[in-house]
């Protein structure tokens, strides 16, 4: 017998149990960035390997160890994108949607990273994202924040996720923070781990926000890069505190929040949660004003956030938040008689052509008691009867499933008004 080929480790198939999860989840994204006059956006998944050498930043650990880069037919190195901001800054400076225009843009699609797979952390996994462009205040920094908020209101989160907050200031304020910054980290190398000497080196900020807690103790008295904004970074992050406190959006100013890619300035935020054990993060984002002008573009402010949505799915389950998650089945359909097995077909039809309702008709025979059996595994509400009597008096006999109601009959031209009803009244 064949060897069975299993998927790839850190790639998972969503199986048809967990799907309805999913589009419950896509459907309250996709209502809300509808609500604030956000237009869809896709890209290819695969990309040129330099898009993300130039903007993610090579001494990363995304560019150094996460991606899957290889060489295509021609001789090109190609990549499955990790994130989607920079495909999106590339797609924007491609088809002319950035310069000199304002866009508010979302995508949602499968990112790759090849990482040790665990809890929350997938090889493959989806990100759901919005970016600006053109809008350099903080009102546009603080939409981008109530979107997000408003997110975990409508999935009934909001008292488990926090709000940090910090500005990175401007390229020139941060590069002269980073002299400080390594002058710190050489006098107390000895009390460094190996990864954070690395990085002390490559890409010091990430320092601050080291997991070890001997380095946590050491940063809490390193310079704060606070005290070295620029005066415009300052008055722009002191701006948008301002605005979320007067939208009541409470927040953190956590000062060793930096983000791990190398394009963000001023702004920068995450959502967190403790319900997810060390996968804490569900949303991050902020300000990548130079990136545009990066990758080719004339320069443009931009401001956006991703969230792993495998994150976000594992959090509703595991809070016992799935009631919003809707049967995939509305109707069953059953044919008690083999001359009813038509007439079944022709009423779920029927039923198609005049109502919203999902229709399953059943197939393969069998008594009354196995297709009720059926009927009740799909999770539709509500039951069609027909067998012979029904045929001869075109009539359907409904029985509701959930409820204490018994049976009704109706005859087939009553039948999608009578349902209606029946599931408008729930």
């Amino acid at each position: 017998m064949a060897k069975t080929i299993q998927a790839i480790r850190g790639m998972n198939d969503c199986l048809p149990e967990q799907t309805g999860m999913w589009q419950y989840v896509e459907g309250v994204i996709r209502q809300t960035v509808a609500q604030y006059g956000y237009q869809e956006i896709r890209m290819p998944i695969v990309e040129s390997t330099d898009l993300f050498k130039r903007s993610i930043g090579e001494v990363t650990d995304i560019v150094e160890k996460e991606m899957y880069t290889f060489a295509d037919r021609n001789g090109d190195s190609l990549t499955l994108r990790p994130e989607g901001t920079a495909s999106a800054v590339r797609a924007g400076n491609q088809h002319g949607l950035i310069y000199n225009q304002q866009q508010r843009l979302w995508y949602m699609g499968p990112m790759f990273r090849h990482e040790r797979p665990q809890k929350g952390r997938y090889r493959q996994f989806h990100q759901f994202g919005v970016e600006t462009y053109g809008l350099a205040g903080p009102d546009i920094d603080a939409e981008v924040i109530a979107l997000s908020a408003r997110l975990w209101k409508a999935f009934g989160i909001s008292d488990v996720v926090r709000l940090e907050l910090n500005s990175l200031g401007s390229n020139e304020a941060r590069a002269a923070y980073k002299v400080k910054l390594v002058e710190f980290l050489t006098a107390h190398e000895d009390q460094l781990d190996e990864d954070s000497k690395r990085r002390m080196h490559t890409n010091p900020l990430r320092v601050l926000d080291s997991k070890d807690p001997s380095v946590q103790a050491l940063v809490a008295n390193a310079p704060k890069l606070a005290d070295h904004l620029d005066t415009a970074s300052a008055t722009h992050f002191a701006q948008l505190c301002e605005r979320l406190d007067q939208l009541g959006i409470s927040y953190v100013v956590n000062d060793k929040l930096v983000r791990g890619l190398d394009y963000y300035n001023a702004t920068v935020f995450e959502w967190v949660t403790d319900t997810l054990g060390a996968q804490g993060t569900i949303c991050a984002g902020g300000r990548y004003d130079g990136l545009v002008e990066q990758l080719g573009g004339k320069a443009s402010p931009a401001v956006g956030f991703a969230m792993g949505l495998e994150r976000l799915v594992l959090m509703l389950k595991e809070l016992g938040l799935t009631e919003q998650v809707a049967a995939p089945v509305d109707v069953y359909i059953t044919a008690l008689s083999e001359d009813a097995v038509v007439y079944a077909h022709t009423t779920a039809e029927l039923l198609r052509d005049t109502t919203a309702l999902r229709v399953q008709m059943h197939c393969g025979g069998g008594n009354m008691k196995k297709q009720i059996k059926r009927c009740d595994n799909s999770g539709a509400q509500v039951a069609l009867l027909i067998g012979a009597d029904e045929v001869a008096s075109q009539h359907v006999t409904i029985k509701n499933m959930r409820g204490t109601d018994g049976l009704s009959t109706v005859s087939l031209s009553e039948l999608p008004g009578a349902l209606n009803a029946l599931f408008n009244d729930e």
